[in-house]
């Protein structure tokens, strides 16, 4: 086909170009259209999403804020709650405390003088030993801290003569509420009194030369210028017995510890009383304690000084006197005193305490156990005590 025969067909074929042609375009307008509409339906979603979550956010804090305002009650309500059962527990302790015939506690003058020339005739007397306990401490083994707990004066101590595990707290001085912990565990782990029973005595204690004994509690009370030995049991919370000490006008048995002015102490021969009267005030006194009775068995005039005695306890029948200085030292046992006269003092070994804190304000010797529970400017030490025969001294 010559050219002159296609220039006759392009006016024929033009129309068909352009038809093609805009359909063409109209296709790709569809297209951008639905491609558009796609678009603005996502904006919409996204949009939509959005204001869905923060509502949902704004929602989720709303309920936060509730739930700690909710807590916070909670917690108030809680601490009411723990104030409100020590009370209760405060005064059921009370109520378990008011015995309703409680044992006569006043001596009269002639009862009183009777006991004191019982225990002076009594006074100096050859000990006849209960047992064949012949041990003298050598040295301190090892010492242990459990924690700080109440004032810088006190008493901590378990049951010198009984299984129990329960651990006797006496805060301070002079006070009425003795704090008493299961086992050793809790009074070391926790760190509030509340969580502790407690005992309310009939009568406040003075000193911290207190002592539990076979489950009962030998504690002092200060009566005027007399000093009163009660005898309190802790199974029904009752005052079984008590006793004016025959002794007459007491001071204070240790130079370092001024509140104190009956020491009772317990070893495998039993009970003791350490005290000191103007009599002989240079030096302590040391009596025997008949622990049904409250009776005094015997007494004896001790060589050790009260000057810079910061406590004291005995072992086997032998009375061990702890010095110090008033600004704080090592501790040491300085002056033996043997009942049956088998260790003489010059034998007996010069025991040295670790230096800690300050001045032991009470030291309580477990004679089933071997060691000795202190307080010391508040921190509640444990020494364990390295024992040997007095014969091999």
């Amino acid at each position: 086909m010559g050219p002159w025969r296609c220039l006759l067909l392009l006016p024929l074929l033009a129309p068909a170009l352009r038809a093609q042609q805009q359909q063409f375009m109209e296709y790709v307008e569809r297209r951008l259209t639905l491609l558009e509409e796609r678009i603005s339906q996502w904006h919409d979603q996204s949009s939509r999403y959005s204001t869905e979550l923060r509502d949902f956010k704004n929602q989720v804090l709303g309920m936060l804020e509730a739930a700690e305002k909710e807590r916070e009650a909670m917690r108030a309500e809680a601490e009411s709650a723990a104030v409100r059962v020590d009370r209760l527990e405060r005064e059921v302790d009370y109520l378990e405390t008011q015995n309703p015939a409680p044992p006569c506690v006043e001596v009269d003058e002639t009862l009183m003088d009777k006991q004191v020339a019982t225990a002076k005739q009594r006074k100096n007397e050859k000990y006849t030993k209960l047992t064949d306990c012949g041990d003298t401490i050598a040295s301190v083994r090892a010492m242990k801290i459990l924690k700080r707990f109440g004032s810088a004066s006190g008493l901590w101590t378990k049951d010198a003569a009984g299984s129990s595990e329960k651990i006797y707290v006496f805060d301070g001085t002079a006070n009425d509420t003795v704090y008493v912990f299961p086992r050793m565990r809790e009074f070391t782990l926790y760190s509030a009194t509340r969580k502790a029973a407690r005992i309310k005595l009939p009568y406040p204690w003075v000193g911290t030369g207190h002592l539990v004994y076979d489950g009962h509690l030998y504690y002092i009370r200060q009566q005027g210028l007399s000093f009163q030995v009660i005898k309190f049991n802790l199974a029904n919370k009752t005052v079984v017995d008590s006793s004016v000490f025959p002794a007459e006008e007491q001071i204070p048995v240790f130079g370092l510890s001024p509140s104190t002015y009956i020491e009772v102490s317990a070893d495998e021969e039993g009970l003791w009383a350490i005290y000191a009267t103007k009599e002989d005030e240079k030096n302590m006194c040391l009596a025997k304690l008949d622990p049904a009775s409250l009776d005094i068995e015997q007494m004896w005039d001790t060589p050790c000084p009260r000057e810079n005695a910061e406590g004291a306890f005995v072992v086997c029948g032998a009375l061990h006197v702890v010095y110090n200085t008033r600004l704080p030292s090592r501790a040491r046992v300085q002056c033996v005193f043997d009942v049956s006269g088998t260790l003489a003092p010059e034998d007996a070994s010069l025991v040295y305490f670790p230096k800690r804190y300050g001045s032991h304000s009470s030291l309580k010797y477990s004679p089933r156990e071997r060691q000795i529970y202190a307080w010391d400017d508040g921190y509640q030490i444990i020494y364990r005590m390295e024992m040997k025969k007095k014969l091999e001294v």
